[in-house]
């Protein structure tokens, strides 16, 4: 690493030789990309050759302080993704809903007073499911669902464990399922 702190070019190949395996083999797991989890190997030793000064060898050696950054970058392009992808799925629920209002208001067949009644008992029965819903898990599906906000951020927010925001979401989500399920049925 001293080498590296020199901008040695033979040290940083040295150490991309060691542990690039390794990294790969880590981003790799969490992602299951192998084109983005190359991609991430060579951003964390790029990181490496730019910030060699920010390694300090008195806190632990440079395996492990590789993987930790190693791992949070895939996180963090995990996350990404999902947020990407959460964005996308809002933006066809808004067109949907906007091509329905437009439908709507244009008086077209598609839009029939059954339907109507159809969709509003069907909101009214999600609005009563929620408020079902113990407090923390409705609150937790609010800001996820409705604020846009990551599972991190709501953490953050509530100042609770990310686990504990995740286990919240998950049996908000199955209560909301099985009840509609259930008045599915009866129906």
């Amino acid at each position: 690493m001293e080498r590296v702190v020199l901008q040695d070019p033979q040290a940083i190949e040295m150490l991309y030789d060691r542990y690039s395996r390794l990294v790969y083999s880590l981003v790799l797991r969490i992602l299951r990309e192998p084109a983005t989890a190359e991609e991430l190997v060579q951003e964390v030793f790029l990181h490496l050759w730019r910030n060699a000064r920010a390694y300090q060898p008195e806190r632990g050696a440079l395996e492990p302080w590789l993987v930790t950054m190693a791992r949070n970058r895939a996180l963090d392009a995990l996350r990404s993704k999902a947020a990407k992808q959460r964005r996308v799925e809002q933006d066809s629920e808004e067109f949907m809903l906007d091509q329905l209002n437009l439908r709507i208001q244009a008086g077209s067949p598609a839009a029939s007073a059954e339907e109507l009644i159809d969709q509003n008992s069907r909101a009214l029965l999600v609005r009563q499911h929620m408020q079902s819903l113990p407090a923390a898990q409705r609150r937790a599906i609010e800001m996820a669902y409705f604020q846009g906000m990551t599972q991190s951020e709501i953490a953050e927010a509530l100042h609770e464990p990310l686990g504990t925001v995740k286990t919240w979401i998950r049996a908000a989500l199955t209560r909301l399922r099985e009840g509609l399920a259930e008045v599915g049925h009866a129906m």
